[in-house]
């Protein structure tokens, strides 16, 4: 019985962080997304080349453009040349 409750906790620690949306900053300058998610707005700062997972149970994403995005927390944003992608 422990090594069932033991693999579950296990999982859904894994499990948790495998469902955030993740974004990545293909650019050579920092590029910024703001995030809002249960009424509160945070900036997510991503330098050249960085990957940031957020956002697990979805949010709102405004995009470096100033587009405004709706997540579920599975998707992919590429960030290249200035503009957001989701993939």
């Amino acid at each position: 019985m422990w090594k069932s409750l033991v693999a579950t906790i296990a999982f859904l620690a894994v499990g948790g962080s495998a469902f955030a949306a993740s974004a990545t900053n293909k650019d050579a300058e920092t590029r910024t997304l703001v995030v809002t998610e249960g009424g509160g707005k945070t900036e997510l700062a991503l330098a050249a080349g960085e990957t940031a997972e957020f956002c697990p149970t979805g949010c709102f994403v405004t995009m470096p453009n100033g587009d405004l995005e709706a997540l579920t927390g599975s998707e992919t944003i590429e960030i290249s040349g200035g503009v957001a992608r989701i993939k």
